[in-house]
């Protein structure tokens, strides 16, 4: 199994060839005679939300003066200089949830119990199947659930609180997928209708 599009076996080395299998069209070894598939790599992400409240019953969900999102200015590439959600890849032994608080952690000091956070989005991000594809899974948790103080980590330019209302008209970039998940966090967490920031 590999990110990439393999030209050679992670295994012997070999040549791949083209065979159809599962009626698409696979790399396989003829060395080894295995499939050598490519799958998308996981990540974990944790949307932090403070301040405000819950909308009235039979409102529709709107950010509240008050409310803000946690943003890490990304200092490592891919996009590099972008703010967006906590997160990241997954090792390989960890469970999403406790990957997610790992990665929180990392990236701004704020730490939290895994079992806390809530499940608020999966998403699917591809540009080349070539170069590969990323899973994420996306979890929310309000300010007061967590502890420390924030901290941005090594992989971090900063770290700082957005109030929700301006994500629109921030002229900073944020990545459209980041402006979903704190759309989703923001839909769960208020218990509400949808939300749009982009």
């Amino acid at each position: 199994m590999t990110k990439r599009r393999p030209d050679y076996c992670p295994y012997c080395g070999a040549a791949l060839e083209t065979k159809r299998f599962e009626d698409r069209d696979r790399r396989y070894c003829p060395d080894c005679d295995d499939i050598v598939f490519q799958n998308p790599f996981p990540g974990a992400h944790v949307v932090v939300l403070d301040g405000g409240g819950r909308n009235p019953p039979g409102g529709a969900a709107k950010p509240h003066d008050g409310d803000s999102v946690l943003l890490i200015e990304r200092a490592i590439e891919p996009d590099l200089g972008a703010w967006a959600v906590p997160g990241g890849i997954l090792e390989v032994d960890e469970p999403a949830r406790v990957g997610a608080a790992r990665e929180l952690e990392e990236e701004t000091g704020l730490a939290v119990d895994p079992d806390a956070l809530e499940l608020v989005r999966t998403g699917f991000d591809i540009d080349d199947p070539d170069e590969g594809s990323y899973l994420s899974v996306c979890f929310a948790i309000g300010r007061a659930d967590t502890t420390g103080s924030l901290d941005p980590g090594p992989e971090c330019a900063d770290a700082r609180w957005w109030p929700i209302a301006e994500l629109s008209a921030a002229d900073a970039w944020i990545r459209p997928i980041d402006r979903r998940r704190v759309a989703a966090a923001v839909e769960r967490l208020r218990n509400e209708g949808g939300v749009r920031f982009d």
